[in-house]
């Protein structure tokens, strides 16, 4: 006769977007998930599906031994936690919040020392679709703590982890989203721009896709020239500070507004000073570093 294993069972705090993605995730894969929001109808919509009710946040850290938290920010969890520190205690705590690094360094001191473990996490995602392709998660902290709770997480999305530093799923989750969010300002510019000038935004759409597939190759030489202190070079910094020119001309013809591509120019043109009261080439990235000014 096989041996029994007892159920997974997680709790989840916490049930915006992301939240309620993770819930499902876990019921799809069999998981018993205890669920605590502020907002009951939330709760009652995944106790829908197959969830169980905690009325209380002590309630949701009594009935399993990790709760995995999805809320706004870091300073929400000890809002929420401290409304039941006295069962803390024991418990093990995976923070997937978003916040920055030294928030989260903080947050993980502040759980330790009431007695849980903890670990934090960053989701990258499609949106809320933790279940897209391209979707994982960092993970960061004690690596005994993460890899004992590894397996209940993985219905979550793909696991990362990253080392033992609190802070490091952070950092590195937030700056792939310093690239994410100048992008979709730039892709607003973009579009605006096709439909002010009259013409259809789905016809542009496959070129811009196939104009990021050479993102990537982008990446690799500048990272190799950001080991370095940055790619520079004058004439360079005077053709990017031309070509944000004729970016701005063009979208401001058509009544779009260029703000952001005004910002990117004003970066070329700090480098180009900066370039000459060095007397050799400064690069944006030595900028953006504090080494040159």
């Amino acid at each position: 006769m096989s041996e029994q294993t007892a159920p997974r069972s997680v709790s989840v705090l916490g049930l915006g977007p992301m939240g309620q993605s993770m819930v499902k995730a876990f019921l799809e894969a069999g998981v018993e998930v205890t669920v605590w929001n502020r907002s009951t109808a939330k709760v009652d919509a995944m106790v829908a599906l197959g969830a169980k009710r905690a009325g209380t946040v002590a309630e949701a850290l009594d009935a399993n031994e990790v709760a995995v938290l999805s809320l706004t920010h870091y300073d929400a969890m000890y809002d929420v936690l401290g409304q039941a520190i006295d069962h803390l205690p024991g418990k093990v705590i995976a923070n997937l919040s978003s916040d920055s690094p030294e928030k989260a360094r903080a947050g993980a001191e502040w759980v330790r020392e009431r007695g849980a473990e903890f670990f934090s996490g960053g989701v990258m995602s499609a949106g809320d679709n933790i279940a897209h392709p391209a979707s994982y998660i960092f993970y960061s902290g004690p690596k005994p703590v993460f890899d004992a709770h590894a397996e209940l997480l993985r219905p979550l999305s793909p696991q990362e982890y990253l080392g033992a530093d609190d802070g490091l799923a952070q950092v590195f989750y937030q700056a792939l989203l310093t690239i994410f969010h100048p992008w979709l300002l730039a892709f607003d510019q973009a579009t605006a721009v096709i439909a002010k000038s009259g013409h259809d935004i789905a016809q542009f759409v496959p070129f811009a896709v196939r104009a990021s597939e050479a993102f990537p190759y982008f990446m690799e030489q500048f990272s190799v020239a950001n080991l370095n202190g940055g790619w520079a070079d004058v004439a360079s910094l005077k053709m990017m500070d031309a070509g944000a020119q004729h970016i701005i001309d063009a979208s401001e013809e058509v009544g779009v507004d260029a703000g952001f591509s005004h910002l990117a120019q004003s970066y070329w043109r700090k480098a180009l000073v900066a370039s000459e009261a060095a007397g050799t080439a400064v690069s944006t990235f030595a900028l953006m570093r504090g080494e040159a000014s």
